[in-house]
């Protein structure tokens, strides 16, 4: 696959965000490559785009399929699996959060959850079990708010995003006439 400069630019930005997102540089390029390519890619094509191994491509390939954000599609007449977006930008960037969630957020809240139960009479100060818990507290209402999210509709949840800071405007007008 020929690439221009402006998609290589990107698709290399794109491996390097990969390691904020949670997986590696190569990934993110393999994601960018496959997000960008209009026709699903095999992994031999993939390889020689990236110039990277056949065995690369393959465990990078079973790491976009753990976080569900790449499907296979078979072509007619080919033997080979393809491998193409598993749904639109919308879906992807939700997948990417909740499997965020699930290897950062959920972990650390199960770690503060069985802190919290066990600290009886240990010698853990107030302070820091205080502390413990309003972290929790917030990681909790997070994952509520979250599951909410994942709930709405994409256009309610665009809507949303869209009102930005007019959403703090409009809890500040409900606070001064509900006082």
């Amino acid at each position: 696959m020929k690439m221009s400069p402006e998609l290589e630019s990107c698709i290399m930005h794109f491996g390097e965000m990969g390691s904020r997102w949670g997986f590696n540089r190569t990934v993110g390029q393999m994601f960018a490559l496959i997000v960008f390519s209009e026709d699903p890619l095999n992994a031999d094509q993939i390889a020689a785009t990236l110039g990277i191994s056949r065995g690369n491509v393959s465990m990078g390939i079973k790491e976009l399929q753990s976080w569900n954000l790449i499907r296979t599609q078979s072509v007619l007449g080919d033997r080979k699996d393809y491998f193409k977006p598993n749904g639109s930008i919308w879906d992807l960037g939700m997948q990417v959060m909740v499997e965020r969630r699930k290897r950062e957020m959920d972990p650390t809240l199960s770690l503060l959850r069985g802190q919290l139960m066990s600290h009886n009479n240990s010698d853990t100060n107030e302070y820091a079990l205080n502390q413990m818990q309003q972290i929790h507290n917030l990681l909790e209402m997070f994952g509520s708010w979250f599951d909410d999210v994942q709930r709405m509709k994409p256009e309610q949840l665009k809507t949303l995003l869209k009102l930005g800071s007019g959403v703090g405007k409009v809890l500040e007008l409900k606070d001064r006439l509900t006082k």
